[in-house]
């Protein structure tokens, strides 16, 4: 008897605003889906975009970002930093083929346990619907195409000519 997949989401929340809506929740005995592993960050604003792209590597099938709201930022303008990252990873992931609804940003403040409850349980229903992301499998798929170009670019290269992709 196998086992049913569920989704498996990295969270970088805000210390001072999201993650303190996760421990208002937690204590309010909110309930909200499991699968969510959470990383406190001092500031959304610190969320680097290569964390988001190693939580996919690594695994992830979502990834929620959670901060401040803007104009509430703990460091007056982290929030905007993390937008302008967000806008620029979330055209990143489509063009690496994957769905944009693995990706989320949410303002959420550190009195709002209930809307942290209902965005995880709304994410963590989407990425269930969108299935697995199966990023190795997309992987080994770029490093054939890389295997072919390279020695498609070796025989142009033996005969001469030149190369066409």
């Amino acid at each position: 008897m196998s086992e049913a997949w569920e989704p498996r989401i990295v969270a970088f929340f805000c210390n001072w605003c999201t993650y303190t809506a996760a421990d208002l929740a937690g204590v309010s005995r909110l309930k909200y889906a499991p699968n969510l592993r959470t990383i406190r960050v001092m500031c959304s604003g610190r969320v680097d975009p290569q964390f988001v792209l190693e939580a996919f590597a690594r695994g992830a099938d979502g990834v929620l970002i959670g901060g401040c709201h803007p104009g509430d930022c703990h460091y007056i303008s982290g929030n905007y930093k993390c937008l302008r990252r967000f806008k620029m990873l979330r055209r990143l992931v489509r063009d690496m083929g994957i769905e944009e609804g693995r990706l989320r940003l949410e303002w959420i403040a550190a009195s709002e346990g209930e809307k942290l409850k209902n965005v995880v349980n709304e994410m963590v229903a989407h990425v269930r619907a969108l299935g697995p992301l199966r990023l190795n499998q997309k992987f080994a798929e770029w490093d054939e195409e890389m295997n072919q170009l390279e020695h498609a670019v070796g025989e142009a290269q033996k005969a001469k000519e030149p190369v066409h992709a």
